[in-house]
């Protein structure tokens, strides 16, 4: 890969788990493999206070713990591209801080003036701080450019989704906003346009004519933790549906593109989202579950119920489990059901698309020979366990027509 301009990456909210878990180890990783620019910084910028040194012995620990370090060395040299800056992000007049700081270390490091201003901050932040970063000409493209990078959820329904947008593009350009799914990055979910559209055995039957049904499946055995406060006014609708399972819907349903072009990739996914049945108020009661996890015993240790958890009101009806049923109006999907579930506190941890096939249009080998009757199943596992599966029908070694299940199965990890 090329590497990128000399850049420096700002984290707000860089004092918060999403920066811990996920975003410095994987910095990091983008450093072991050499994929940084040459010249390279990591600003965080949070309320908490903290010294640039104090702040790059906790993202050294994460890194340890969340990433894969191999040359303690090569760890200490990606430690020195740390630095930590504290302030009231609620303040503008802060943000004349953000603003030397980032002249400070681009005269020390060398970077020209190429920002990425990561929001990894509650969504309540996401007018604000773009709004400050303006004030103190940030947002200006004269010197370098600048990004802006927005996590989910973007708004919190239509209405402040729109009031959100159109607040941005009061100061900032449309092609320095990135709008992110974090999910679009995962290897399996990006190999799904790949195992439709560069095998001729898939494609041909991926229509109303072979597949039966199709469901989107996201399973957390992990309950809400400490995010109660973020949950509470969130709910698997918005945590999970209206971003992540959409957009893998859309990667399922969607035409092939006329190029692997990021306009002609989205364009074909809007179709997708254009044709979905609206729910009428009938549809709502037959084709929606909503639930909430209660206290149990799992392997012998208590776990909370939803309304037990922290920041969590005692009669609290956001859901932590969501289940849906509804249908796509085209050519390719007419009459095909997409069942849609995820939620916290199931009994396994599993991310996966399955693709049921129409079974046999005459029946050669009934129940009684020993097969289960279910329909041929392609399995697209997103996590933890990376692969595809395809299942079918073989048949026993020995006397007769016993007839098994049997699955092709392939691991990214091998």
């Amino acid at each position: 890969m090329k590497k990128p301009e000399n850049l420096i990456l700002v984290i707000f909210g860089a004092s918060g788990d999403l920066t811990k878990r996920k975003l410095i180890p994987e910095v990091y990783e983008l450093h072991r493999q050499n994929l940084l620019p040459e010249k390279f910084a990591v600003l965080g910028v949070s309320r908490t206070k903290m010294t640039d040194n104090e702040f790059q012995d906790k993202l050294v620990g994460s890194i340890k713990t969340f990433g894969e370090v191999t040359d303690e060395s090569d760890l200490n040299e990606f430690k020195r591209k740390l630095f930590y800056l504290s302030i009231d992000v609620a303040s503008p007049g802060d943000y004349s801080k953000v603003k030397s700081r980032l002249l400070e270390l681009g005269s020390d490091s060398g970077p020209e003036k190429n920002y990425i201003f990561y929001l990894s901050t509650p969504p309540s932040l996401y007018d604000t701080i773009p709004h400050f970063l303006a004030g103190q000409g940030l947002n200006s493209q004269k010197e370098g450019w600048k990004r802006l990078v927005i996590e989910k959820p973007f708004g919190y329904d239509y209405q402040s989704a729109h009031q959100l947008n159109n607040s941005l593009l009061t100061e900032w350009q449309e092609d320095q906003i990135y709008r992110i799914d974090h999910y679009l990055g995962k290897e399996t979910v990006q190999n799904l346009l790949v195992t439709r559209f560069s095998n001729g055995i898939f494609e041909p039957l991926w229509n109303r004519n072979y597949v039966h049904h199709v469901e989107i499946t996201n399973a957390e055995n992990l309950g809400i933790e400490s995010r109660g406060g973020y949950y509470e006014g969130t709910g698997a609708l918005r945590d999970m549906v209206q971003n992540h399972l959409l957009q893998l819907l859309a990667l399922v349903a969607m035409e092939p593109p006329s190029s692997f072009d990021s306009n002609a990739v989205r364009n074909e996914k809007l179709k997708v989202f254009q044709s979905l049945r609206p729910l009428s108020e009938t549809d709502i009661y037959t084709n929606i579950i909503r639930g909430q996890y209660l206290a149990s015993t799992i392997k012998g240790e208590k776990a909370k119920g939803y309304r037990d958890e922290a920041n969590v009101i005692n009669c609290s009806k956001t859901e932590t489990y969501v289940a849906m049923k509804f249908f796509i109006d085209n050519w390719r999907w007419s009459g095909v059901p997409f069942y849609i579930r995820t939620g916290k506190r199931l009994p396994i941890r599993v991310t996966e698309i399955v693709i049921y096939f129409n079974p046999s249009p005459h029946i050669l080998f009934t129940k009684e020979s020993g097969m289960d009757m279910a329909s041929n199943q392609l399995i697209i596992r997103i996590q933890p366990d990376e692969g595809i599966l395809l299942k079918f029908g073989m048949k026993v070694p020995g006397a007769g027509f016993k007839v098994q299940e049997v699955g092709m199965d392939f691991h990214y990890s091998q």
